[in-house]
C-alpha cells in the first residue's frame, strides 16, 4: 500500500488511479489529514504501507522526521523543479530518494524495491531462489518459466518475496493488498488467495515453497536448500 502526500487533491487522485491501473492499493491525504492519520496509527496499520511518497506541501520538510518516528518504509519526495536547493533541502529532511514529476508509476514501484532491498541488506538477486519477482507489473519466474498472475496473488507473492523467512499475518497481508480502508472485503479472502497462488507454485516447483501456522500465518520458505536439490513434503493450505 502506498500513502500519497500532497495537498492538491487532483494530484493524489491521479496517483491513485496510475497504481490502481497496476492493481496497486493507495491513498492520498492532505498534509494535515497525513498527521492527524499518522498520530493515531498503530502497528499494523503503519506495516502496511509500503511506501510513503511526499508530494506538494508546505511543511513537507518535517514530515519525514514525522514518518521514521513510526515506520522504516522508503520515503520518496516527488519535485516539481529541478533545483538543487530543494533536492538537497529533502535529502536532509530524511527522504530516500528524489524523482522528478512526471513519473510513471512502475518507476516509483522500482525504485520503491531498490530502496527496500537496501534498507533491509538484501541483495537484488539470490541466486539460489527459484522465485523471482520483478515488482514492476511483471509477471514471475517460477523455476525458470513465466507464471501469469492475478494482479492480487502477484502483490501477495512479492510482498512475500520481500519478508523471505518473515511470518506475515492474514492482517498484514490483507492490508497491504486491499489497503487499511477497505470495508468492502473480509480478511479471510487472503486465505482463498494464498490457497490459489500455493497450487500455482506447487505446480511450478513440484513442493509448496509457502508455510502457514494457525495465529502466525504465511511466510516462504527458504528455497536453497530446495534448489540443491533436497526435497520435502508438500504442504497443503
Amino acid at each position: 500500500m502506498f500513502v500519497v502526500i500532497d495537498d492538491r487533491e487532483s494530484v493524489t487522485q491521479g496517483y491513485a488511479a496510475g497504481f490502481d491501473r497496476e492493481g496497486v492499493v493507495s491513498i492520498g491525504f492532505s498534509s494535515k489529514e497525513f498527521r492527524d492519520w499518522l498520530e493515531c496509527a498503530v502497528g499494523n496499520d503503519v506495516m502496511a504501507i509500503g511506501a510513503f511518497l511526499l508530494g506538494d506541501c508546505s511543511d513537507r520538510t518535517s514530515i519525514p522526521r514525522s514518518i521514521r518516528n513510526k515506520s522504516r518504509a522508503p520515503i520518496i519526495a516527488l519535485n516539481n523543479l529541478k533545483l538543487l536547493k530543494h533536492t538537497i533541502e529533502l535529502f536532509e529532511a530524511g527522504v530516500d530518494d528524489v524523482v522528478h514529476v512526471p513519473i510513471h508509476v512502475r518507476e516509483i514501484l522500482v525504485r520503491t524495491a531498490v530502496i527496500s532491498r537496501r534498507t533491509n541488506g538484501q541483495s537484488g538477486e539470490r541466486p539460489t531462489s527459484l522465485i523471482r519477482v520483478f515488482l514492476d507489473g511483471q509477471d514471475p519466474e517460477i523455476g525458470g518459466r513465466t507464471l501469469a498472475l492475478p494482479r492480487r496473488e502477484l502483490r501477495i507473492l512479492e510482498h512475500l518475496v520481500g519478508h523471505q523467512g518473515k511470518w506475515l499475518t492474514k492482517t498484514q497481508l490483507f492490508n497491504t493488498i486491499y489497503g487499511l480502508f477497505d470495508s468492502s472485503f473480509d480478511e479471510n479472502v487472503i486465505e482463498s488467495h494464498v490457497s490459489k497462488l500455493r497450487k500455482k507454485l506447487r505446480n511450478h516447483l513440484g513442493y509448496d515453497p509457502i508455510e502457514s501456522k494457525r495465529y502466525m500465518g504465511y511466510r516462504l520458505d527458504d528455497l536453497k536448500s530446495r534448489s540443491n536439490g533436497e526435497s520435502g513434503p508438500s504442504r497443503h493450505n
